[in-house]
């Protein structure tokens, strides 16, 4: 990914040298168990432990000749510790080194965006609260509805990345999964125990039945997983995007001091944020494609998924990490303009009041549902054609005056009645909240 959008506390993971450290950490690990077996000299061990080093520039020198960045990363490290280095690799196939290596970085990069969701849920919870009361317009196909809060819709958020953050947790724990099984999962140089020792000091799952490789269905999961959660995002931002539109006005992203929004027009101020958190989730989307693709792969294995795991496995931690960390950012920096959420449902003419003078009709009236709507209806597309506000219509009409007093019919404008469930809603929060700030 490019420098742009990756976090150092997240490239650092994915760095050339880290992926030697790991993969290094693995071979020292498999020496130890074979020194207590007795199949290699602690002598050995130890100078192994003490001289063993990542030259990534000598890797690569040797690479160019090997063509093969697993001997050459052998081959260099043997370098550095001299003619003890003879007992490295020793009765490992290449793979059992790499997919071991890489299920040690999607762990902590896995972990690092576990920690980034829990940022933004609490960012979230946070906001949610301090909204509770923030009336705005709920709107369905994009056209006014009923009231509702916009803590009540920060909550909703809230929630949903809880549920992301399940199914994430979920990939991270099965992709923490090696295998030091050989060549095609037979054990036909080193014995069972010795993997579940050298997986059990890495802290990683064994692979039951593995072949060449560890499936990649578990890597698949892992980025369907980053991608719902890049999808989740990008439908906030979506919400924030729209909510800035000139004509709504009811969110602002936050605007630093000598900030520019357009280099023609001095008046711009732009959901940038919203707008790069969008665009990047169609790249999460098509990096889970890419992982889907890499599922069916020949016999005990080929290698046509690791040239695109190269790519997809470290940018989509990566873009998912910036992205968590944006929002978390956006959110708790929103301008909240609630006089224009005010001022919108104002200019709604009270037509969302519309479904409770239909109930009221019904059963305080004692219109039938079908009578009642067309009632409604016929008094509701007049208010919007000829700008009025439809309190006012339903007041003079004269079937609505035979029905409902006009206590009755101004209790239906009453938006008190529309919110007065939104507490209870609001309160659910306190389970969440509990559960992010268990220390998970």
């Amino acid at each position: 990914m490019i420098r742009r959008y990756t976090l150092a506390e997240m490239g650092a993971i994915w760095a050339e040298a880290a992926r030697f450290e790991h993969m290094l950490r693995v071979e020292i690990a498999v020496v130890r168990a074979q020194v207590r077996r007795g199949l290699v000299p602690v002598e050995a061990l130890a100078a192994i432990e003490a001289r063993s080093s990542i030259n990534v520039d000598r890797i690569a020198e040797i690479e160019q000749t090997t063509d093969h960045d697993v001997i050459a990363f052998v081959s260099q490290v043997a370098e550095s510790v001299g003619p003890e280095g003879r007992y490295l690799h020793l009765g490992l196939t290449s793979s059992d080194v790499l997919d071991t290596a890489l299920a040690l970085q999607l762990r902590a990069a896995g972990m690092r965006l576990l920690g980034g969701a829990d940022a933004l849920i609490r960012a979230l919870i946070a906001r949610a609260r301090a909204e509770a009361d923030t009336v705005m317009m709920g709107r369905t196909h994009s056209v006014h509805a009923e009231p509702t809060t916009f803590g009540l819709k920060l909550a909703g958020w809230a929630f949903e990345v809880d549920r992301d953050r399940h199914r994430l947790a979920a990939a991270v724990d099965e992709i923490a999964t090696g295998k030091i099984s050989g060549p095609v999962g037979t054990y036909s140089h080193l014995d069972p125990e010795i993997e579940a020792e050298v997986l059990g000091e890495l802290g990683l799952h064994v692979d039951p039945v593995s072949t060449q490789i560890v499936q990649r269905d578990r890597h698949a999961a892992l980025l369907a997983a980053i991608a719902i959660m890049g999808g989740s995002l990008e439908r906030f931002a979506t919400e924030i995007r729209n909510l800035q539109h000139t004509e709504i006005g009811e969110v602002q992203e936050p605007f630093r001091v000598g900030q520019k929004g357009s280099s023609a027009m001095p008046h711009k101020r732009n959901p940038i944020l919203a707008e790069r958190i969008a665009g990047l989730a169609r790249l999460l989307r098509g990096y889970a494609h890419a992982a889907m693709e890499n599922q069916p792969l020949w016999h005990e294995r080929d290698i046509s998924h690791s040239s695109a795991e190269r790519v997809i496995l470290p940018d989509a931690t990566i873009v998912l990490d910036y992205m968590l960390v944006r929002m978390s950012s956006l959110i708790e920096g929103l301008i909240v303009r609630s006089e224009r959420m005010r001022e919108n449902i104002d200019r709604g003419l009270g037509l969302h009041a519309s479904s409770r003078v239909l109930v009221a009709l019904m059963e305080d009236g004692g219109l039938s549902r079908e009578d009642a709507y067309a009632v409604v209806q016929r008094a509701a597309l007049r208010a919007a054609d000829e700008r009025r506000a439809l309190r006012d219509l339903l007041a003079t009409d004269p079937e609505v005056a035979t029905r409902l007093t006009l206590t009755q019919l101004d209790a239906c404008f009453d938006d008190a009645a529309f919110l007065r469930n939104v507490p209870a809603v609001i309160a659910r929060l306190d389970r969440l909240e509990a559960t992010t700030h268990a220390g998970r």
